[in-house]
């Protein structure tokens, strides 16, 4: 084992916006505690426009995913590989009393490495179901931070280290826990905010327009929709609310986010773990549509969490329609109360604080408290 150096963490992450999103949350509470921290992530973590915080040195490693067919399953091997290699010299170098990752194969090198040299590790779990590279370094992990107290396909030998934290959402996202809902007045706007995933999704262009459309003119006069829409789907739709005679914004990425989410009466859009975390901490009724080519339906158990307790509505793509969506819309503008319920019972779900839950767990397992 080496010596660790004390207050510097290593945070792993990468592959996807929702690995990202957390560990720069943890990020923000672990400088605000004084520690120095490093991210190590894969080449595609800079593709997504999220702004390191800043004070956080980024060290960019190989990393693999093991897909389908035997090609594939030797090149991911062999970027695996390759990033624990350049983990176990980036970790030796720097030191750190505990590791931190953030599921997906990009957070795999990082945290085997550490656990090779018996640096302490946490791994923290976004999805409501345990991912693969997470599930392969349970079992010699620390600590395991769960955002959901159900979360599916842990074993019972790890589950005695799981604790419960909620997935970290941005300081901007948390701050809005205690704004309440929008009025929805009788004559006033009514804004939707639509959205598919870190890339964007060409069912939401292909849907809502037309679905929008079907509303009577007395509701479409009052819309005011925010859509995030592919670079290839933008024209089309913005094309589609013009002709249908709808206030709306569209474009391929929003920096002002937190603000649009405040503001709006009705989310629509994918049911990724961050999104969903979001959605609860800002208390805002939504309408998801998973993601259906997941092999363990994440996306559909994370958005069942919310479904269950009343503020949310899932519509699994085969069902999204325009003719289907269209009568959700309408039920519920017509119900306001619905809305505002469904909004609370979201914001029941939400837990803001879950950076410094996280950063809590850290602290301990950096500081020799809980070992």
């Amino acid at each position: 084992m080496i010596h660790a150096v004390a207050k510097r963490i290593i945070l792993s992450a990468g592959g996807t916006g929702g690995h990202l999103t957390p560990a720069f949350a943890l990020a923000h509470d672990l400088r605000d505690r004084g520690y120095t921290v490093h991210l190590v992530m894969d080449r595609r973590g800079g593709r997504y426009g999220l702004p390191v915080p800043d004070g956080i040195t980024v060290h960019t490693i190989h990393a693999g995913t093991l897909g389908r067919g035997i090609i594939a399953k030797i090149k991911g091997l062999a970027g695996l590989a390759a990033g624990l290699v350049q983990a176990r010299i980036l970790i030796a170098r720097l030191k750190p009393s505990v590791v931190v990752g953030f599921g997906g194969y990009p957070s795999f090198p990082a945290l085997r490495a550490a656990q090779s040299i018996r640096i302490p590790t946490v791994i923290h779990q976004s999805d409501a179901v345990l991912g693969k590279a997470n599930a392969m370094l349970a079992p010699r992990t620390d600590r395991i931070a769960l955002s959901w107290p159900d979360t599916k396909g842990l074993a019972d030998d790890d589950a005695v280290r799981a604790v419960v934290t909620g997935n970290p959402v941005r300081p901007e996202i948390s701050a809005l826990y205690n704004k309440p809902y929008p009025p929805l007045d009788d004559d006033g706007p009514i804004r939707l905010f639509v959205t598919g995933g870190s890339l964007g999704a060409h069912i939401f262009a292909a849907v809502v327009p037309g679905a929008l459309a079907r509303l009577s003119e007395s509701v479409k006069t009052r819309l005011d929709v925010t859509q995030q829409c592919r670079a290839e789907d933008l024209e089309q739709v913005r094309t589609a609310y013009e002709a249908a005679g709808i206030a709306a914004t569209c474009e391929t990425f929003f920096n002002d986010v937190h603000e649009r989410l405040s503001a709006a009466h009705l989310f629509i859009g994918r049911s990724g773990a961050s999104t969903v975390s979001e959605i609860a901490v800002v208390g805002r009724p939504a309408i998801f549509v998973p993601y259906p080519h997941h092999v363990d339906r994440q996306q559909t158990i994370n958005a069942e969490s919310l479904a269950r307790e009343g503020g949310a509505w899932i519509i699994a793509q085969e069902d999204f329609t325009e003719e289907t969506l269209s009568d959700q819309i309408g039920a519920l503008i017509a119900d306001p109360q619905k809305l505002f319920h469904a909004a609370e019972a979201a914001r029941s779900c939400g837990k803001p604080d879950a950076a410094r839950r996280l950063g809590n767990l850290v602290t301990a397992l950096a500081s020799g408290w809980d070992r």
